[in-house]
């Protein structure tokens, strides 16, 4: 592809958001490969399905209010050898239907994709019941799941190509609404456990995922124009990290985290439970949400005041690095 081609897929990439990447990726897939199925608990829409579910009615499945099941039938076809997405809001698929998931992806390592199209605070006014924050935490002590956190909606739609060729349950965990930031401009590869450096100069290593990778390198960029010099990693996979990535993250004086999501149990403690088993590490500090609920609000409000959009989140990261 191009660079004209790519800045192209990107801006309407963007404009759909990550849940429309899913649409189109899906679609894509289900062209070439007959054995691609959907599921959904009643969200079609929601997840943007309908043009899979037109073009494939045979390989699309609306199991209803009922996520559990939903991915209890994900693994039957799984065990057939379809590779099949099952979406749906984090707060079901994940939490509800959680012992299903502990026991078809984790226990049997069934082939299930499971996807989530409202991760963090992008349910907006829908609140605390709908929001979620704690779906890696939920996920990330069940064995055998790979974790994606897609940063815009050319990786959604990367993350979903990649996550139909790997052999093995995947998790997706998609963020952000529609008009989604565009953090890549040029082509480049997706490699599974491998995060990628987009921007190199800095003693700071602020490692992101999600979209709080844009509104990072939106901080650098800020942080720069006073003298301080942050590296910004997207660290697009929270299951799995690749020693030479690490290697380099490890020669900053401090690393940041920074996540749409609880502090415990995240990107932050996927990134100290490496680093700690070095001889030698940096200073490590977390940015994310503490263990409580707040009152809800709009998708913008609920990030910058929890300090991960704009000029709370540059406050919160001088703050950590004065500490």
């Amino acid at each position: 592809m191009t660079d004209k081609e790519f800045k192209k897929t990107a801006r309407t990439l963007s404009l759909l958001g990550q849940r429309g990447a899913l649409g189109v990726a899906i679609d894509m897939l289900g062209k070439s490969n007959d054995k691609i199925c959907a599921l959904t608990g009643d969200l079609k829409s929601s997840c943007r399905l309908e043009r899979f579910a037109s073009a494939h009615p045979d390989r699309f499945f609306n199991v209803g209010i009922a996520e559990q099941n939903m991915v209890g039938i994900a693994a039957g076809l799984a065990s057939e050898g379809f590779i099949p997405f099952a979406a749906s809001f984090a707060n079901f698929n994940v939490m509800r239907a959680n012992e299903f998931v502990k026991n078809f992806m984790g226990y049997m390592k069934e082939n299930i994709k499971l996807v989530s199209i409202n991760c963090g605070f992008s349910s907006g006014m829908l609140g605390n019941s709908h929001y979620a924050l704690e779906d890696v935490a939920a996920l990330s002590a069940i064995p055998n799941i790979t974790i994606l956190s897609p940063a815009d909606s050319v990786e959604a739609q990367k993350a979903v190509i990649a996550a139909a060729e790997y052999d093995g349950p995947v998790y997706i965990r998609l963020t952000g609404d529609a008009s989604n930031p565009i953090v890549y401009k040029q082509d480049y590869d997706f490699v599974i456990g491998k995060p990628i450096c987009l921007k190199e100069d800095g003693n700071i290593a602020l490692l992101a995922a999600g979209t709080s990778v844009y509104h990072c390198l939106v901080a650098a960029s800020a942080l720069a124009a006073e003298g301080i010099h942050a590296a910004v990693w997207n660290v697009h996979t929270l299951s799995q990290i690749d020693d030479a990535s690490l290697d380099e993250i490890c020669k900053s004086d401090m690393i940041i985290t920074v996540e749409e999501h609880r502090k415990k149990g995240g990107l932050g403690s996927f990134i100290s439970d490496q680093v700690i088993l070095r001889e030698k590490f940096p200073k490590l500090r977390r940015i994310g949400l503490d263990a409580k609920y707040d009152m809800a609000g709009t998708f913008d409000y609920c990030l910058e005041k929890n300090n991960l959009k704009g000029e709370p989140l540059v406050a919160e990261i001088k703050r950590l690095i004065n500490s």
